[in-house]
């Protein structure tokens, strides 16, 4: 436990010690820009090692709930959990985040303490955090378009269509799989199909709130054209109706 400690308090380090180089080098952007530049870096990185881990290291999530934690497994875990607590003293510093952000960070720490410290089930929390971050990069980016006015943009439509499919495909239908899966094992501890259960219901808890802005976003979309197919249509009329004023004067 002794060197897990050590290892988070280093991952810690790490993470603040990029976002002070980033404010310092580019201190104009904001600290929210730079932050957000460390939530994209964990993200990639987060993703890149849990995909390793899930498609080749190994074992498969959906068949081996439960085992044992393997080093790469806990370097994930460690690095992942160096971030969330730096992430989450700085969403309560600058007050940038509501509750159910607040409550995600609190429990994506809780459930990777409780991994590293019972030594098992570590496959499944680098599944989730596999599922969380891989739609990380798509939020960032929409982010950083809507500070550089290039949001109302087919690549904003684009990042947008996007986040929300990978959404709901890996945390809903993937998610509602791997929770499946976990709960009708007997290998993981009872604690930790709670803390699974949890997870999934923040999941949806998201999802209410993307299918929000979904529908806003779908309806806004519509009305915008409404009016410009009424705007072409009135204009098309004016038109005629100026093409054929010579001939009426006539």
């Amino acid at each position: 436990m002794t060197s897990l400690a050590v290892g988070v308090v280093l991952c810690l380090t790490g993470w603040i010690t990029l976002y002070t180089l980033l404010c310092s080098t580019s201190g104009s952007h904001g600290s929210e820009w730079n932050c957000r530049l460390v939530t994209l870096l964990h993200g990639i990185l987060a993703v890149c090692i849990t995909a390793y881990i899930g498609y080749v290291d190994g074992p498969w999530p959906f068949t081996h709930p439960g085992t044992k934690n393997t080093p790469l497994q806990i370097t994930a875990m460690v690095i992942s959990l160096g971030y969330f607590i730096f992430d989450m003293g700085w969403c309560v510093y600058f007050r940038t985040e509501g509750p159910v952000m607040l409550i995600h960070h609190t429990m994506s720490i809780l459930g990777i303490l409780l991994t590293l410290s019972l030594g098992e089930s570590g496959i499944e929390s680098c599944a989730v955090i596999f599922a969380s971050e891989i739609t990380n990069p798509l939020l960032q980016a929409r982010w950083f378009l809507r500070q550089l006015g290039r949001y109302e943009s087919l690549t904003g439509e684009a990042v947008d269509v996007l986040f929300v499919v990978l959404f709901v495909f890996m945390r809903i239908v993937v998610g509602g799989r791997m929770l499946y899966c976990e709960l009708i094992s007997p290998w993981p501890r009872f604690i930790i199909k709670c803390e699974g259960v949890a997870m999934y219901v923040l999941s949806w808890v998201f999802m209410v709130d993307i299918g929000r802005f979904a529908y806003r976003k779908s309806q806004s979309k519509y009305r915008r054209w409404r009016n410009q197919h009424r705007s072409a249509a009135a204009n098309g009329h004016d038109g005629k109706q100026t093409e054929r004023l010579p001939y009426h004067d006539e």
